[in-house]
């Protein structure tokens, strides 16, 4: 399948700065950069648009990179809590996605969308995880995500830094033996002993008539 070529009306990273004409494959440019709004068809006439447009473009750019630069220095240092289940070995029952962490940043009081969150692959485990957030193409900060199993223990994990161990069961202690048990146990060796001794009685008895006879 041939490439299909697009001209770039925003940076996008690893593939090039507004204005750039670049190959990209047909479905990464039908189902992103089109509908998104990043990229526009390299046609001679959207070539001839673009010129036209460029300046106001890069007006509108460095607008948005403004924002998003104000917007950066107030979300410094951020820590968002995601709270899910885990085992003993901090392996979540569960993932971390990245609509789970846009989630807990817009309740933090910044508006992110899930495609802004640049997660490589789900966190699976409890702790303290970095994590990219792209708020402009040309500006992105890191946000540390706080896995933790309650609102306390993620309290814990931001002061020191290190992951809540799961709470471990204690082995259960054996059960007292029940006093009726016990006297049912107590009977049973009494009739034991009384068994016992009346078959000694009778071997004793049968010895002593042999004797007479």
């Amino acid at each position: 399948m041939s490439a299909t070529q697009v001209i770039l009306l925003e940076r996008v990273e690893s593939l090039g700065q507004m204005g750039d004409v670049v190959r990209v494959k047909p479905g990464y440019a039908r189902n992103f950069l089109l509908p998104q709004k990043k990229a526009m068809r390299a046609t001679k006439e959207n070539l001839a648009v673009f010129e036209k447009q460029r300046a106001q473009l890069v007006a509108q750019n460095l607008a948005r990179k403004g924002e998003a630069e104000a917007v950066a220095q107030k979300m410094a240092n951020l820590m968002v809590a995601v709270i899910r289940q885990a085992g003993e070995s901090g392996q979540l029952y569960g993932s971390v996605s990245n609509r789970d962490i846009s989630d807990a940043i817009t309740a933090a009081g910044f508006t992110v969308e899930r495609r802004q969150v640049l997660l490589q692959q789900p966190i699976k485990a409890l702790g303290i995880h970095a994590t990219r957030v792209a708020l402009h193409p040309e500006v992105s900060i890191e946000v540390r995500v706080n896995v933790a199993q309650s609102e306390d223990e993620a309290k814990v994990q931001a002061e020191s830094g290190k992951v809540v161990p799961a709470a471990t069961e204690e082995p259960a202690a054996e059960a007292a033996p029940d006093e009726g048990d016990a006297q049912q146990a107590e009977a049973a060796d009494t009739d034991a002993d009384a068994d016992a001794g009346a078959g000694k009685k009778g071997k004793k008895s049968k010895k002593a008539a042999a004797e007479e006879g």
